[in-house]
């Protein structure tokens, strides 16, 4: 196996116990003897960081702990046998026992990956998979605040110190992340392991091109360390035997250009946890970038292969970390698609975040569709399996879908192209501004689906008065071939302040509008999800207008 494949063989998949959108509900009692006591957010993390402590420490806190709460110490022998049906499901981290039964069908990345835990620690998994822990790198993995405050109420138990003892002396120091590459300090870094990082938002007018080292990045797992000398494709399924390519075969083939800007579907999540907790990364407005790619188009591909697509509905895409996903069959075979099989990011080969050596790139769908550090592209009657495709995690339900619980996940359509967005990247919020000045106010337009913008509308005070913005570079992509954002910028007059002797406050709104006239709703409750996936709700930036002197 290759060396990614390798430690997925050895370590298995991620596993994410701790999903902020997933709540779960208090226990119900399997059997073993216990009282629940109310445990804030403080007290949770307080005993997992004890649990996590050196050998002696963690054996005294879990002592303790089990004393004070009277919960069972319970031998890892015991926590074996929890593995799923009548027995429930339980899981070790640190010395703590966890019956995780009811969390299972809710969990974003699939029951089939956290059951790779059941009766055993987490830790090798959350070892790899680190969005929901902190530590690592030599230290021990403890779960984040709002993930220990989600854990506490599921536990059963403590870690037999024996058992304890035993598991730190065979704790490992090899750490999947420690060759990551290294990231430009201007990146905005919500978690390092696995990567996720904003572009600037001070500099994206800077550029139409998003430099590379400035380009969002978002990692499901380690960066695989791929040799571009050794790198092989396959590519095959429904229609033909299939066969690989090297390289340099990839590169002999017509080499195509085409501008496209990605976005991670969960691009201004921050602005839906104000409405309701979801899950995953915060992002605020630069889980999005833009870029030239050159490689070889899907559809040429395809057809170098050998492929009759007769029977094909969907074209399913496999990374060396592990990713699977898929775009339907007219996206990837049609002339107007513009779908690239990618070597090379803004004239170079692309960096190791964003796929080297080889990434599909899908304009005009969401970002987890454009895999990176592609290995498979197979031509199939079905879409993709796994979380990425089937599961939860691309799944954008209702307003009122709080729970999984006896939801049919899978006939939910997975995301594919993302709706009308833009979003103010000039002047920050917080900033200071003049009163008696026209206020520069900057920002990006996009659509999915090549919808190019028509208009963005842009308002000082709220949303009561509006001021058309003048779109500038991207303003003039073709129609329905349009993949990248589009800049804008508009000089706006604020509104007045109450007193002359103090400073207020002026909101800042902007909305687009695109070629099919789709139009920005105007509030995040309305397009609330779990997932937190999609926000495309007016952009809201409050400024500080100074006093009048």
């Amino acid at each position: 196996m290759h060396g990614m494949r390798r430690w997925l063989h050895l370590r298995a998949l991620p596993f994410a116990v701790g999903a902020a959108a997933c709540r779960v509900g208090e226990g119900e009692d399997r059997g073993v003897r216990r009282r629940w006591c109310p445990s804030s957010c403080e007290q949770a993390v307080r005993a997992l960081t004890l649990a996590l402590a050196p050998r002696r420490a963690m054996c005294e806190a879990a002592e303790a702990a089990a004393a004070e709460r009277q919960l069972p110490i319970v031998t890892t022998e015991e926590v074996a046998k929890h593995t799923g049906g009548d027995a429930g499901v339980w899981v070790i981290l640190g010395s703590a026992v966890y019956d995780v039964s009811r969390f299972v069908a809710e969990h974003p990345g699939g029951e089939e990956k956290i059951m790779l835990a059941a009766g055993k620690s987490v830790e090798p998994f959350w070892a790899l998979y680190r969005q929901h822990v902190v530590g690592g790198g030599g230290e021990h993995l403890a779960a984040k605040p709002h993930v220990a405050d989600i854990l506490a109420p599921l536990q059963v138990g403590w870690l037999d110190p024996k058992d304890v003892a035993a598991a730190e002396r065979q704790r490992s120091d090899d750490d999947p992340y420690k060759d990551e590459p290294r990231r430009h300090a201007a990146l905005r870094l919500l978690a390092e392991t696995p990567c996720s990082a904003e572009s600037p938002l001070q500099l994206v007018a800077d550029h139409y091109l998003t430099p590379s080292e400035l380009f969002f990045v978002r990692n499901h797992h380690p960066v695989p360390r791929l040799d571009a000398r050794e790198y092989t494709l396959f590519v095959g399924g429904v229609g033909g035997g299939g066969r690989e390519y090297t390289l340099e075969q990839l590169a002999a083939l017509p080499k195509a250009s085409v501008t496209s800007s990605i976005q991670c579907g969960g691009n201004r999540r921050a602005a839906l946890n104000e409405v309701r907790q979801t899950s995953g990364n915060a992002w605020g407005a630069g889980a999005i970038s833009n870029a030239s790619w050159s490689g070889v188009l899907l559809r040429d591909l395809l057809h170098d292969a050998g492929l009759s697509l007769e029977k094909a509905e969907h074209v399913q895409f496999e990374g060396e970390d592990g990713v699977k996903a898929s775009i339907p069959i007219d996206k990837a075979c049609c002339e107007r698609g513009d779908v690239l099989v990618a070597y090379e990011m803004n004239g170079a080969p692309l960096p190791p975040d964003h796929g080297h050596p080889v990434r599909v790139v899908v304009p005009g769908h969401v970002g987890v569709r454009n895999v990176k550090w592609l290995r498979r592209v197979v031509a199939s009657e079905e879409e993709s399996t796994g979380v990425w495709q089937r599961g939860i995690a691309y799944k954008q339900f209702g307003p009122s879908t709080t729970s999984v619980e006896g939801v049919h996940v899978e006939a939910y359509p997975a995301m594919q192209e993302m709706p009308v967005q833009s979003a103010i990247v000039s002047p920050l919020a917080g900033a200071s501004v003049d009163p008696d000045e026209p206020l520069t106010v900057k920002g990006y337009a996009y659509s999915g689906g090549g919808r190019g913008i028509a208009r963005v509308d842009v308002s000082a005070d709220g949303g009561g008065t509006w001021h058309t913005a003048t779109l500038a570079e991207g303003a003039s992509q073709p129609r329905n071939r349009a993949w990248a954002w589009t800049l804008w910028e508009v000089e706006l007059p604020l509104p007045p302040t109450t007193t002359e002797a103090a400073p207020c406050q002026a909101t800042l709104v902007c909305k687009a509008v695109d070629v099919a006239h789709n139009s920005q709703p105007d509030s995040p409750a309305g397009v609330w999800n779990l997932r937190g996936l999609a926000n495309n709700s007016w952009d809201r930036v409050r400024v500080n207008v100074r006093a009048a002197e």
